[in-house]
């Protein structure tokens, strides 16, 4: 199974602070925004990735994540030259897909939960061996922002929106969505919205439709952030700065990640410590490797 991170589009939510470069390289907390999607994808034992951004970008991306190697993964770099909805990522990557099962993540979603990869790995299983999209659900107090999904009294998703003025529902659908061999063909034949972009709530609806659409419910214990606003990634940096600091656990840690995968070794993890030992990040890297 591959993965994308889609990190391109304007920002446009976030001006100023998104002027010079994309959300996705801002910090949240002690991270670049895109380590928390990246993980993401690794706790979903996903190691081949690719990266979506904007051209102005590609070499700022280049620069942070490298070839991957340094978490024990293989990164591939394609450029979105104008944003036409989340749903184009599936086109833009499909050499890359090829004919395997695909995860894609939006590159400003943080989700975390303690039994998170283990529901993931779930996810991954369902769409490779039932040939089947996975969607997430995540109660909202304001679902009219989001695309959200009803459903049935035993789990069935009856119906998708998208940004609905009445909603059916208040499980709001994050940003990452598991997709089985043939998903880019799908995605080339989507209509345009009313506002010009390949929607992917119409990609979900394609699956709905052939009844090949899972949706799990990410419950209590569960946090799901959108950083795509002020007050979504302050709330995103204070969340992670609190778990951190009362649990001396790092959140979304690519490296500790690796190291519990056995995609690094011992020697790769404290390499990586020496040469960032005077900051927190690479003192924690350092207690993790002793």
């Amino acid at each position: 199974m591959k993965g994308i991170v889609l990190a391109g589009g304007k920002s446009t939510r976030l001006w100023p602070i998104t002027l010079p470069f994309s959300k996705q390289l801002l910090p949240v907390y002690d991270k670049p925004m895109i380590y928390y999607p990246l993980s993401t994808l690794m706790l979903a034992g996903i190691q081949d990735i690719l990266i979506i951004c904007t051209l102005q970008d590609e070499y700022l991306f280049k620069r942070l994540l490298g070839d991957g190697s340094q978490f024990g993964l293989h990164f591939t770099y394609q450029v979105q030259l104008e944003s036409r909805g989340i749903a184009e990522a599936l086109i833009i990557g499909e050499d890359f897909i090829g004919d395997d099962p695909v995860v894609l993540t939006l590159g400003d979603n943080l989700i975390y939960g303690a039994t998170l990869s283990q529901r993931l790995k779930d996810a991954a299983i369902k769409t490779e061996r039932r040939n089947a999209a996975v969607i997430f659900g995540y109660h909202v107090t304001n679902p009219t922002a989001y695309g959200v999904v009803e459903l049935s009294s035993i789990g069935r998703p009856l119906s998708l929106q998208e940004k609905p003025i009445t909603p059916k529902s208040d499980l709001a659908v994050p940003g990452l969505y598991f997709y089985p061999p043939g998903v880019s063909k799908i995605a080339f034949d989507l209509k345009p919205s009313a506002r010009n972009e390949l929607e992917i709530t119409d990609l979900n609806q394609v699956y709905l439709n052939l009844d090949r659409l899972h949706v799990d419910v990410l419950g209590r214990g569960n946090a799901w952030f959108d950083m795509g606003t002020h007050e979504s990634l302050l709330d995103a940096a204070n969340f992670v700065e609190a778990v951190q600091r009362r649990q001396g656990l790092y959140i979304a840690c690519p490296e500790e990640i690796a190291y519990a995968n056995n995609w690094i070794s011992k020697e790769n993890l404290q390499a990586t410590a020496d040469q960032h030992i005077s900051s927190s990040y690479g003192y924690y890297l350092n207690q993790l490797a002793k």
